[in-house]
């Protein structure tokens, strides 16, 4: 079974998908870091208040007025997911960058930085 050896231009679509895939898992990470900073944020914020104290929540669009001890478990709740879902998207970029990388030495690209 022979396989054909793709053209030039197919490696290069493929390398430009690849690092487009690599550039959007960057850029999804750092969205949800930045909003995992603002949930230990306000978790920080609302955690020494009374349990009763009123706190308002934004839910759907809607801002609606809750107690501290309904909001605080369903922030650290959603902290909690928000974590896990960057680890998960973390190894899914090792994955890729390695893939990159892989698929960089077998065409035999090379980077060319300007000075």
């Amino acid at each position: 079974m022979s396989s054909k050896k793709p053209s030039e231009a197919e490696i290069t679509q493929q390398y430009n998908r690849l690092k487009n895939e690599l550039q959007q898992l960057a850029q999804k990470v750092g969205e949800l870091e930045s909003e995992i900073e603002e949930h230990k944020l306000v978790i920080d914020s609302i955690s020494p208040l009374e349990p009763e104290r009123k706190c308002f929540r934004m839910v759907g669009g809607v801002l609606v007025e809750r107690t501290v001890k309904e909001v605080l478990p369903a922030l650290e709740t959603n902290f909690n997911g928000i974590q896990q879902v960057i680890q998960s998207l973390l190894q899914t970029y090792k994955r890729k960058e390695q893939e990159f990388q892989d698929f960089q030495k077998k065409h035999n690209i090379q980077m060319v930085t300007k000075q």
